[in-house]
């Protein structure tokens, strides 16, 4: 059982990584998107613990029944892997098809939730019913170990989720994509099936005489008066906590990880490989301690860790480079999360004694818990209390917890433990500061989606999401309007900007005079347009202008608008997570379906290695029938545009000419030239050709959603030292 256990989880977590990351392709990368994926994840997990826990009530059974059921667990499991990245396909493919329902309505969420709920709910399901399950196989097979059962079983699986999210992150998908790092889960899930089966089969003997006598554990455990209702809040209580704290790290830690998958699976993997620490002491510590104990001092050092966050986060700590950010993270959230791993099995364990049934039912309002925590983080909290009010706000759970515990402790001096915390909360929460005090002069704001800060003066303005700089006021931005909109074969009326930024491609899109629209991703970003550029608000009340607040790639799936121009800037590194979501083949159909006959698509690619730049080409080539290629000003970074039919082989001075005098003004407004023709002759004069980028890797496919070339690439730069 703990190598079942331990595979189950490595699955787990694997499914975890792909199934949001399809749900993110197909239905957008906007936070009510995310958390309704994760909350049907839990939610799926919570009902099937619940579920099982009901089912194994039964006593006159057959040792073999269990573990023939949770064969059947595993294998229902392994169907997921292989039919929920079509069903996810389907689900949008209908919600394309419903004109009715509005892009970034409550009826979009709701019907993009539901698709996602029945794709992934039945599959989830089964993995919460593994634990009541596998327990009720142990205790009907009269195995010693049955009153602890679930802490056990927890050891196992966490160390399989910590290595789950290690091996997909770092190896499996940048070898094997996301659908076929999914089918080898799935080929696990059914090995597991196979051999449960086998199992049973070799328990045939024994399974008659078990049905037949009475289960001491079952009775002790249903008739058990230690097992207060109480833990069940305590349970909920740790949920809602490490959940929600868990929003809040990422956005704490960005600035010193950055914003690749590397980065988001070391912050998980870090918070697993602490919580088996933990779960691997507290099965140590209960070799020689009474399970009825709960220590004093427990609860008041959850409390106190839930706050380690503030120090590590400081930018003060002389903790730089790649490393120093993992060793923030792992001073930040390891206490906590080993303290969690002590905890949880630990009251589970406490409450079920083996009971399958109490052990579904408690692991249930835990998970419930884990729902709750990220939506009351992400939606309420952060927007309202910023990083440092969220994380106190999410540590009262854990204050307000602790007199149940104190009263579940059969000793202790806790008024002593609890003042004690009690001073070092207050000590951390007034010597610490946060990232933003790094800047004199800013502007920050909190949203659902992230911490934005807006600093500097004059051309050294500065925006950062999550402490990672954006962009910068650079003309280059400008080019990736002008340059499109001067090559656009007919009169341009309506204009496209994914990705808002400073504004400055929006402000010049303006300057021709045309419809524009913007679509950013982040609330809050749109509302610093003034700060970089003090005519945004004016701009902003023309009848022209237009900002969405949604993602852009949902923006294309869902308009029946046709634009003359398209600008794509994501949001850099072009290794960021997500970003390849605005760079893949599936991107661009979507983009040629909204460019009119003639129209222009524009994509800037800052950087990358040979494969990155050839797969990005060939994506492009494979979508569009026309592609050319300018590097830009001083050589940076590199502007691709593409269309329908080819561009017009104008001259810069003719190209000029096409630049309504407020567009020109606009062009040089930053230099470097001082005339539109010379300015748009430093970039045409700098073209590359197609041809050449493909020869950059020559085997290389065309980058899609399944094939992330650009954020995984660990491996490749490995091979290649």
């Amino acid at each position: 059982m703990f190598a079942f256990f331990l595979v189950s989880g490595f699955c787990s977590l694997v499914y975890q990584v792909v199934w949001l990351r399809l749900a993110m392709a197909s239905f957008g990368v906007t936070a009510p998107m995310v958390a309704i994926v994760l909350s049907t994840f839990m939610a799926g997990l919570a009902l099937g613990s619940w579920g099982a826990g009901r089912l194994a009530r039964r006593e006159q059974v057959s040792a073999a029944l269990p573990l023939r059921l949770y064969a059947l667990a595993e294998l229902c499991i392994g169907v997921g892997g292989a039919v929920v990245p079509d069903g996810l396909v389907v689900g949008r493919n209908w919600l394309e098809s419903s004109a009715d329902v509005a892009w970034g309505s409550l009826r979009h969420y709701l019907a993009s939730g539901t698709c996602v709920a029945l794709v992934l709910m039945p599959f989830c399901g089964c993995m919460g019913a593994t634990f009541p399950l596998a327990m009720w196989a142990i205790r009907r097979l009269r195995l010693a170990l049955a009153a602890r059962s679930f802490s056990y079983l927890y050891l196992a699986n966490v160390l399989g989720a910590a290595l789950g999210t290690l091996a997909s992150a770092y190896v499996l998908i940048e070898l094997l994509g996301f659908r076929g790092t999914g089918l080898l889960a799935a080929a696990l899930n059914t090995l597991l099936a196979a051999l449960a089966l086998g199992l049973s089969l070799s328990r045939a003997a024994h399974s008659e005489a078990a049905s037949r006598t009475p289960d001491p554990h079952a009775r002790a455990a249903s008739s058990d008066p230690g097992a207060p209702r109480s833990i069940l809040w305590l349970l909920f209580s740790t949920g809602l906590a490490s959940m929600g704290q868990e929003v809040v790290w990422v956005r704490q830690f960005t600035p010193y990880l950055g914003t690749v998958v590397y980065a988001f699976a070391t912050i998980v993997a870090l918070y697993l490989g602490a919580t088996f620490a933990g779960s691997w002491a507290y099965r140590r510590w209960q070799r020689d301690a009474d399970d009825r104990r709960l220590s004093a001092w427990l609860w008041p050092a959850l409390a106190l860790s839930a706050l380690l966050p503030l120090v590590s986060a400081d930018p003060r700590l002389p903790m730089e480079g790649l490393l120093g950010g993992v060793g923030r993270v792992s001073l930040g959230i390891g206490p906590l999360c080993g303290l969690l791993g002590f905890v949880t099995p630990l009251l589970l364990d406490r409450y079920s004694r083996g009971d399958p049934a109490r052990a579904g039912r408690a692991y249930a309002v835990n998970v419930l818990g884990c729902i709750l925590g990220p939506l009351l983080a992400g939606f309420l909290l952060l927007p309202r209390l910023g990083e440092r009010g969220a994380l106190a706000a999410l540590a009262l759970p854990i204050l307000g917890a602790g007199p149940l515990a104190a009263k579940l402790a059969a000793a202790g001096r806790v008024r002593t433990a609890w003042a004690a915390a009690m001073v070092g909360a207050a000590l951390l929460i007034g010597a610490t500061r946060d990232f933003a005090n790094t800047f004199r002069r800013r502007e920050v704001l909190h949203d659902r989606v992230a911490t934005v800060i807006a600093t500097g003066k004059g051309r050294s303005k500065r925006l950062l999401v999550n402490g990672k700089g954006m962009t910068s006021l650079t003309p280059i931005t400008k080019l990736m309007v002008h340059l499109p909109l001067a090559f656009s074969d007919a009169t341009p009326r309506r204009g496209l900007v994914i990705c808002f930024g400073m504004g400055t491609s929006f402000r010049s899109m303006l300057s021709w005079n045309i419809e524009s629209t913007a679509v950013e991703l982040v609330p809050s970003v749109p509302r610093l347009f003034g700060y970089f550029h003090p005519d945004g608000p004016r701009l902003l009340r023309s009848p022209l202008a237009r900002i969405v607040v949604d993602d852009g790639r949902r923006f294309l799936e869902r308009t029946r608008d046709e634009y003359d121009v398209i600008t794509v800037d994501p949001p850099p590194p072009v290794e960021a997570a997500g970003s390849s979501l605005l760079y893949s083949r599936e991107f661009y159909a979507l983009a040629s379906r909204r460019l009119r006959p003639g129209g222009v698509l524009q994509q800037w690619l800052p950087r990358g290695d040979g494969l990155v730049f050839a797969s990005f080409t060939r994506a492009l080539a494979e979508s569009f029938r026309s592609v050319r290629a300018f590097r830009s000003l001083r050589g940076f970074g590199m502007h691709f545009l593409a269309g329908d039919r080819p561009l017009p082989p104008l001259t810069p001075a003719e190209l000029a000419a096409r630049l309504p005098p407020a567009a020109a003004a606009d062009l040089l407004e930053w230099g470097p030239a001082t005339s539109a023709s010379e300015q748009l002759a430093i970039v045409l004069d700098q073209e590359v050709a197609v041809s050449e980028l493909l020869q950059m890797a020559p085997g290389a496919a065309a980058l899609s959603d399944d094939r992330p070339v650009n954020e995984y690439y660990l491996l490749r730069q490995a091979w290649s030292r």
